[in-house]
């Protein structure tokens, strides 16, 4: 039988009995079955709790930009599955990843893998026969355990630590920390987001002997002074080398940090991008849903897919630098293994209104709209209007907005999705 793409994720959805299953003994005897080598002669694994899509994305346009031949594995995608495997710009087609599919599903015999599992090795097989300068990994959960550490990275990222999925992860940093460092490999760059990174990742990086690269220590980025007549930049350093640079065109003061731990990592390659080539990456990448714009009318719609306290710091930061003219009202949807109200108190202050959304389709971890608001009983956002699913929740809150009103748009992954839908059909 010729299955579609469609007909095969169907398949693996239910091939094993848990969505999420860490662990790397089963993904790895599938791939020593596949006879699966290096997926490039360069691989970059990007790990941490907030920024690893935008951080690929800033790594893969400065690579292009090199005329390097390159190959991106992200996760989840928005709005077609395709998204996942992206190779020299353009996402997979059908066809390939289909081919795919059917070799793992040759080779795995009687081991069930997790939706996930099979996702990586179909990316995994694909970059291998294109032939990549670079292939970047991004980590699906934590790090040690998770399939894509199946690869020994040239060079491992981490780019924050904070608490998120701490049902499989821990429930402090240094917990969190520990899992996510299990990305590093021993006497290979180990390059540190956070400024001030879990002692557990600095002790393993010491344990294996892995060289940690610390923003704040060993690069350094700030933007630069303005100069009349001049568009804005901002300048990354390390000893002996310097370039100075255009703002990103992902919006949120915390893309240039993002910028830079790319920056980072490609150095730490030992053969990197010239600044031409740095500049022209850094204003060219582009990922959906990162406070993705919008104008309906006068309205702006800002759509982001944040779902933990430390993604909504970060936003409520971006909203403080760039007011609307009038009210922000939020369209909120947030699966039930989220801390949904640390990411109401951490936006509270920005926030005029509030509209809770359903996730009923989101399966066994989605929730209603009445879940949602009884989870956040006492919050700021207690009080928000509850509807059904986003589309009804976005066109609700696109009624009540007035001339220069925002409406942001958070969550999740899902919430994104169907916020993007909502936008290409009004």
């Amino acid at each position: 039988m010729n299955r579609t793409l469609a007909d095969w994720l169907s398949h693996i959805e239910r091939i094993h009995p848990k969505s999420i299953d860490m662990g790397l003994e089963r993904i790895r005897e599938v791939a020593q079955r596949l006879g699966l080598g290096r997926p490039g002669r360069r691989v970059i694994t990007v790990g941490g709790t907030n920024g690893k899509g935008s951080t690929v994305a800033f790594i893969e346009a400065m690579a292009r930009a090199a005329g390097w031949k390159v190959g991106a594995y992200t996760s989840p995608h928005l709005l077609a599955y395709n998204e996942r495997i992206r190779i020299d710009g353009r996402d997979a087609a059908d066809a390939d990843i289909v081919a795919a599919f059917e070799a793992i599903e040759a080779a795995r015999g009687e081991t069930a893998l997790t939706y996930f599992e099979y996702g990586t090795l179909a990316a995994l097989w694909l970059f291998e026969r294109a032939g990549l300068d670079l292939a970047i990994l991004e980590v699906g959960l934590g790090g040690r355990l998770d399939a894509t550490n199946l690869v020994d990275a040239d060079v491992a990222v981490i780019t924050t630590v904070d608490l998120d999925h701490q049902d499989y992860l821990g429930d402090d940093r240094e917990s969190i920390g520990f899992e996510k460092a299990g990305i590093a490999r021993a006497w290979k760059p180990l390059v540190l987001g956070d400024d001030d990174p879990p002692s557990s990742v600095l002790r393993h990086a010491y344990v294996i002997g892995a060289s940690a690269v610390r923003a704040g220590c060993d690069f350094f980025f700030a933007a630069s002074p303005a100069q009349p007549d001049q568009p804005p930049q901002w300048r990354w350093r390390e000893v002996g080398f310097g370039v100075d640079l255009p703002l990103p065109a992902l919006a949120a003061p915390v893309q240039m940090r993002n910028a830079a731990v790319a920056i980072a990592a490609l150095r730490a390659l030992g053969k990197a991008p010239n600044r031409q080539q740095l500049a022209a990456g850094v204003a060219a990448a582009q990922v959906p849903g990162r406070l993705q714009r919008f104008q309906r009318g006068a309205v702006e719609i800002v759509v982001d897919v944040g779902h933990n306290p430390q993604a909504a710091r970060e936003l409520a930061a971006w909203l403080a630098a760039q007011p609307a003219a009038g009210r922000t009202l939020a369209v909120f949807a947030a699966l039930a293994d989220k801390d949904a109200p640390g990411v109401v108190a951490a936006l509270a202050e920005r926030i005029d209104a509030w509209h809770l959304a359903g996730l009923d389709d989101a399966g066994a971890r989605g929730q209603s709209a009445q879940a949602l608001a009884e989870r956040l009983h006492g919050s700021a956002a207690a009080a928000g209007t509850p509807h059904p699913d986003v589309a009804t929740a976005l066109a609700a809150a696109r009624a009540q907005a007035g001339d220069g009103d925002r409406i942001l748009v958070l969550g999740s992954f899902h919430t994104a999705a169907a916020a993007l839908a909502w936008l290409a059909a009004h």
